[in-house]
């Protein structure tokens, strides 16, 4: 029988589905409405609403998350960036390729596209418009490879405990996802040909001018701007050097740098740090003291005793107990050295400053209090070592089925927050809120369904009504469903959805549910064609101007290749 709970749960999945198709950049709000009525309907009790939140699946992808904040604070993902492009095109596809599934099978996927976007999309060998899309499917099928490679899988593996089945293992997924690599890796190579050749057009920020010099001693002297990695910073666009009072601009990845030199950058100055991190390069006014702490933006009023000085002839940090590491100036160009600019009224200065700055008395005379900056911080030298060590270690631990993968990442962040690797503050500012509501409302509509019966209803019309389906049509079928609303409404919403529907056909069937289980991992992975399907697609469709039709035309065959490979491995790997 058709109870009240069971059409409640109905109702909200299709107006939660129907939403999702129509509103797919609202996937947080959508889930969390949807919680919100499977609550109040009285279709998920308290208990399953409090058992949905601390799932131990769920909880794990989210302490994942906040020690990959770690990782991304090392220079591991800004060196293999520098490494990656090379003159040979070929060559380039190939170091992008071996990188790149490597990186995601282990990091946040997200973040290594992000760190690869700036060098790639500037570098001056290649057209952008030909790598960037590759990075993200790249990225898309080096996730499959493990069960921390992509956010689906950690999905899927929480719907599976939150189900009763013990946890999905370290490399569950790495047999099927070999294939998909392999696989799906030849076929974007060999279809890379059919990539756009368009110039991308590189926006010119009117972002903070940035000065940093070169050191006596450096390990950068000597080598050119292409071999120290300084066309590969992210947010950060290397546009003029000062060499003894000459100015260089464009900057030529060929040039070779000497001491003394001082090369401007311009950008987002959150990323200054970026700068502190490269041996032997030193902001202007640069004190790692005060660079570590938030950093303050203020605005140059009309009758500041600054204007028409430059920062040097100032006198600035005696008598503001501040050192200016960037300026800006809208709607003007400004270059050269920043301790040579000279000021003028509504210039923008981000000033890293002492304990007691606000406490001068010539502040308000001189400047109009904008904001705080909260610079992206990083790890340097053996800190940053440390840090990469221990997630290696915790992830091999885990792996190697020494300990528990919620142990293993429960005491890295304990190591990381002892050793100052993390801030509370970060964990605050990095967790994934949006995530964890998303996930938890799929706990619940799976919790609701099967105790209003759903899945006992499920069973039943399959047995007795489903036209005499193989298993191995039904896995087809729920394959197709998962892809198709991976391209229309994201890979974690498909997960979050189709996994209770694969699990109760699964049982309708009376067969192990780990190939339905699979199909709905490796299917919500499955974007290629949409640039909205998957968080890495959409980020490379802007960055490098693409059309809808340059994804149709290597997506296709690609996704077409991808759900070959998978219906015939899953199968054979993990049987009936």
């Amino acid at each position: 029988m058709f109870s009240l709970a069971m059409l409640w749960v109905v109702i909200i999945f299709v107006a939660t589905l129907v939403a999702l198709i129509y509103y797919h950049d609202k996937t947080a709000r959508i889930f969390g409405l949807a919680l919100c009525a499977l609550y109040l309907s009285g279709a998920a009790t308290t208990d399953q609403l409090l058992a949905s939140f601390s799932n131990p699946g769920l909880v794990t992808l989210i302490l994942l998350m906040i020690c990959s904040v770690a990782l991304e604070k090392t220079d591991f993902l800004r060196v293999m960036a520098s490494k990656v492009i090379q003159p040979s095109y070929r060559q380039t596809l190939f170091r992008l390729f071996g990188s790149t599934v490597l990186a995601s099978a282990f990091l946040n996927n997200t973040a290594v596209v992000s760190s690869l976007l700036s060098p790639v999309k500037n570098n001056p060998y290649h057209p952008a418009s030909r790598l960037l899309i590759l990075i993200s499917y790249f990225s898309i099928i080096g996730g499959t490879l493990t069960l921390i490679g992509t956010s689906t899988n950690m999905i899927v593996n929480s719907l599976l405990i939150d189900a009763g089945y013990p946890s999905l293992s370290f490399f569950d997924f790495t047999l099927v996802g070999l294939g998909v690599v392999i696989g799906c890796g030849a076929m974007m190579l060999f279809c890379s040909s059919y990539l756009p050749k368009s110039e991308v057009m590189i926006d010119q920020p009117s972002d903070y001018l940035i000065d940093a010099k070169i050191s006596a001693y450096s390990p950068l002297i000597g080598k050119t701007i292409e071999e120290n990695g300084l066309r590969h910073l992210e947010s950060l666009f290397l546009v003029e050097l000062v060499r003894g009072g000459r100015l260089i601009s464009p900057v030529a990845p060929s040039e070779v740098l000497k001491e003394g030199d001082h090369l401007i950058f311009n950008g987002d100055v959150n990323k200054l740090l970026q700068v502190t991190q490269i041996k032997g390069l030193q902001l202007f006014e640069d004190d790692a003291r005060l660079l570590k702490s938030n950093l303050t933006e203020v605005l140059v009023k009309p009758d500041s005793y600054l204007i028409g000085k430059t920062l040097k002839s100032t006198g600035f940090r005696a008598k503001f107990n501040a050192a200016v590491v960037a300026l800006k100036r809208d709607g003007q160009k400004i270059s050269g050295k920043l301790g040579e600019v000279v000021i003028q009224s509504g210039d923008f200065l981000v000033l890293a400053v002492g304990h007691d700055f606000h406490t001068r008395k010539n502040l308000l005379n001189n400047f109009v209090m904008v904001s705080g900056v909260e610079p992206d911080q990083v790890l340097e030298g053996s800190k940053g070592r440390f840090a990469l060590m221990a997630f290696i270690t915790a992830i091999t631990v885990s792996a190697l089925g020494l300990v528990e993968f919620f142990q293993a990442l429960v005491a890295l962040i304990a190591v990381y927050i002892f050793s100052g690797c993390l801030t509370g503050q970060e964990i605050l500012r990095r967790l994934p809120v949006q995530l964890w509501l998303i996930i938890t409302a799929a706990l619940l509509f799976s919790q609701a369904a099967n105790t209003s019966g759903l899945y006992e209803l499920m069973s039943h019309w399959l047995n007795e009504e489903a036209l005499g389906l193989s298993p191995w049509w039904a896995l087809c079928l729920v394959y197709i469903v998962t892809w198709l609303l991976t391209e229309l409404v994201t890979n974690n919403a498909a997960a979050a959805l189709m996994f209770p529907i694969g699990l109760g056909i699964a049982n309708s069937f009376g067969v192990d549910p780990m190939p339905f289980v699979m199909v709905v991992a490796f299917g919500a992975s499955a974007s290629f064609i949409s640039p909205y399907g998957y968080q890495t697609n959409l980020i490379v469709y802007n960055a490098g101007q693409y059309k809808l039709a340059d994804f149709a035309r290597l997506g296709v065959p690609v996704a077409l290749l991808y759900g070959v490979i998978v219906m015939t491995l899953i199968p054979m790997v993990y049987g009936f």
